[in-house]
């Protein structure tokens, strides 16, 4: 016991791990990213090849107020906005 003593403190100091990193499996969170990162309202996305192994989501983005919208493509494995492309503004969807 006292041999693994230090082994536990040690163990136990290390910062934990909070998030789990998979990829961006579905429209849902593509859309959760594009907006977080662009400020508007996501309207639609669809998955397409890209670099990696996994792939990327490309998402239309509607922002009020403004003439144009933002196409963003989410890379699945870092789950950040690999690109951002300004587009005429889509139609937003309707919120019931």
């Amino acid at each position: 016991m006292h041999r693994l003593l230090p082994f536990l403190m040690i163990t136990s100091m290390a910062p934990a791990q909070t998030a789990i990193h998979h990829p961006v499996r579905t429209a849902r969170e593509a859309k959760t990213i594009a907006e977080r990162n662009t400020g508007g309202i996501a309207v639609s996305a669809r998955c397409i090849p890209l670099n990696g192994a996994t792939g990327g989501w490309e998402v239309d983005v509607h922002m009020p107020g403004e003439e144009r919208g933002w196409r963003c493509i989410v890379d699945c494995d870092t789950h950040m906005v690999h690109t951002k492309t300004r587009i005429p503004n889509p139609k937003p969807k309707n919120r019931r």
